[in-house]
């Protein structure tokens, strides 16, 4: 059976300055290290937010210039494009201006020619009528 006395007591005071004893020397200091450890894996955490929010305004503006340089570069492209299709309709024009008159020369020529051609074959018209009349006659005609 269980009594009551002094040792009853005593166990208590024993148990409650134990408790006491505990939590100064064991339970604070590694409730305190718990604690500081937390407190570095907040800092942490927050860091690592911060270093993410970084890398993602850096990798945003990476794309801004990207996409700005890109721009620039199919702007440039398209300029020198246009020029050079410019620098052909413009080489194409003169060679065909050259080549036109080239032509109308050679057509002037060619009907220069043929207006010679044509002089020549009417003044010998007559010569050869008489030729041929008398070719065909079998006599000569010259009187």
């Amino acid at each position: 059976m269980i009594s009551i006395d002094i040792t009853m007591v005593i166990h208590i005071v024993n148990m409650i300055v134990l408790m006491l004893v505990l939590n100064a020397i064991l339970y604070k200091p590694v409730l305190g290290i718990l604690e500081k450890r937390k407190q570095k894996i907040d800092a942490l955490h927050d860091e690592v937010v911060q270093l993410e929010q970084r890398a993602r305004n850096r990798q945003a503006d990476l794309d801004k210039k990207m996409r700005e340089a890109s721009g620039r570069a199919k702007k440039a492209l398209d300029q020198a494009r246009a020029g050079a299709q410019a620098a052909g309709a413009e080489k194409l024009a003169a060679i065909r201006q050259e080549s036109d008159g080239e032509k109308e020369k050679q057509l002037t020529d060619i009907r220069s020619q043929i207006a010679d051609a044509r002089q020549e074959l009417q003044a010998k018209t007559g010569d050869f009528a008489k030729e041929m009349a008398g070719k065909i006659l079998g006599r000569s005609l010259e009187a």
